[in-house]
């Protein structure tokens, strides 16, 4: 089937899915070693969808035993580069393959747009497979310059067991993301989705075993931060700790690599990404677009959502005029919806926090523009309306704090100095999108501002030729790019008397 499916079509493929619920570890879907298991509800309406195991301590240690001994064995670690080429473009392949699947246990699982799922993140997810498979046969050592009577090599060996903690917006996206270099580079991986949406990377663990990884190399456990996760994090024989999500427990993680055995961290944490329109703008229209889809998109459940919408003195009138008309072309429907554009948010919990910003802001003297509603009741799921505030200071707590909601902050400023003062006055620093037909003043401010990503009259571009990640606490580390690689890799220098 296509992707321009009716909705009566995704029902009927729902209606025949097979969820497993199960972690998998050495190569096999098993039960959690306590017997926990918790209910896997839809965000659409309510209903649960299956039963998921709780992994514990016990099941940490299971798969990160599986992943040890795989490594050691060189069965992956120690195979050509070119041979773990060919299995990681078959696992894309099998993505590909099983794309509709794939996309419908997303949108059942966290409430994205099925059209956003199928068209956005599942060739994405591929595409990560695959350009990290592509790549490692291509990645050379490097030679010292010597005397003439030494060798000085400096080549890069995988880290070893890698456990990768990935977040439940984009659950299929940032697994591969991690798993495209840490498994090119020869790592055995422990992969720990969100407990809020865990389905499909239980359900493509079986695709990676299909595609001829060995056993133990890819393992999954399902289950909740603070038992599976936590566990993890601590392990003794865990090399490398990788993650996206929330910067507090980034700072969590960190205090648990500490405690244990030093092992690596890398952190993709939280934002507040400010996008900064000026007067001079070439197409205020079309950031306009932009500025609403950058808070709207994935119900603005995004780390680099474009949640400060910093706007220049004489256009603001008319500016916000047009933010409001497209906003109003996201109003959340049903996530099965050809047409729907804004689903359902992650949970009632995440429902709740939304609703808690929004009335803050209201408390603090922001202006409510439009929406700020929760919405859709009757269907039994989660809905809120895309939230436009306008007089919104940079020290008010909607403009501080990252929502993971569709709220959207104007905040008004006079010239270059203010934009790039209000801009980095945050802790976070992950992106930025800057709207100028001023080519000297497009390279200033890219400069200026204290962030990983600077985009240019657009908002969210790049491919994954181009390294992803934070300054501040959004984090460390890359993803994405070759840069990815040197979380995945120890550089040893080898130098020889010849």
């Amino acid at each position: 089937m296509g992707i321009a499916k009716k909705r009566s079509d995704w029902e009927h493929l729902a209606a025949s899915l097979t969820i497993n619920g199960r972690a998998f570890i050495n190569g096999s879907y098993v039960e959690a070693a306590g017997g926990d298991s918790f209910d896997c509800i839809s965000p659409i309406d309510g209903r649960v969808l299956a039963k998921v195991v709780s992994c514990g301590p016990e099941d940490a240690d299971r798969a990160v035993a599986a992943a040890r001994e795989s490594f050691e064995s060189g069965s992956w670690s120690r195979l050509a580069p070119v041979k773990r080429k060919q299995v990681m473009l078959r696992f894309a392949e099998l993505l590909e393959t099983h794309a509709d699947e794939l996309a419908l246990l997303e949108t059942l699982d966290m409430g994205k747009p099925v059209s956003h799922a199928r068209s956005v993140d599942l060739p994405a997810a591929a595409r990560a497979i695959r350009w990290s498979g592509e790549a490692i046969d291509k990645l050379y050592g490097e030679l010292a310059p010597t005397a003439h009577n030494e060798i000085g090599m400096i080549t890069r060996e995988p880290i070893g067991v890698v456990a990768a903690i990935v977040p439940w917006n984009f659950p299929l996206l940032m697994a591969c993301w991690k798993l495209g270099p840490a498994l090119a580079a020869g790592n055995s991986v422990v992969l720990k989705p969100s407990e809020k949406s865990p389905l499909t990377a239980i359900r493509m663990a079986a695709l990676a075993k299909e595609a001829g990884i060995p056993d133990g190399v890819l393992n999954v456990l399902p289950g909740f931060g603070h038992l599976v996760g936590e566990a993890l994090a601590l392990h003794m024989d865990v090399d490398t700790l990788v993650f996206t999500g929330s910067t507090r427990v980034a700072r969590q993680l960190m205090i648990y690599a500490g405690r244990s055995n030093m092992k690596r961290v890398w952190l993709e944490a939280g934002g507040k990404s400010p996008n900064i329109v000026f007067a001079d703008a070439p197409d205020l229209g079309l950031a306009a677009r932009a500025a609403a889809e950058a808070i709207a998109f994935n119900q603005g459940e995004v780390c680099t959502a474009g949640s400060r919408l910093l706007v220049e003195s004489p256009i603001r009138d008319q500016f916000i005029a047009q933010v409001r008309a497209e906003l109003a072309k996201w109003q959340p429907g049903h996530p099965l919806e050809p047409e729907t554009r804004c689903g359902a948010l992650v949970d009632r919990q995440q429902l709740q926090t939304v609703l808690g910003y929004i009335a803050a802001g209201r408390e603090e003297g922001a202006t409510l523009v439009q929406g700020g509603n929760q919405v859709l009741q009757s269907t039994g799921g989660v809905y809120v309306e895309p939230t436009l505030f306008d007089g919104v200071h940079n020290q008010m707590k909607i403009a501080r704090e990252e929502i993971f909601g569709p709220v959207l902050s104007v905040i008004e400023f006079d010239g270059m100095e203010q934009a790039i003062a209000i801009a980095n006055d945050s802790i976070y620093g992950l992106a930025a999108g800057v709207w100028t037909a001023d080519l000297s003043k497009a390279h200033r401010m890219a400069k200026a501002l204290r962030c990983g990503s600077v985009w240019v009259n657009q908002y969210d571009g790049g491919d994954m030729t181009a390294p992803f990640g934070g300054f501040k606490q959004s984090g460390n580390g890359r993803d994405k790019s070759l840069h990815a690689f040197d979380k995945y890799t120890e550089i040893k220098a080898t130098w020889i008397a010849i």
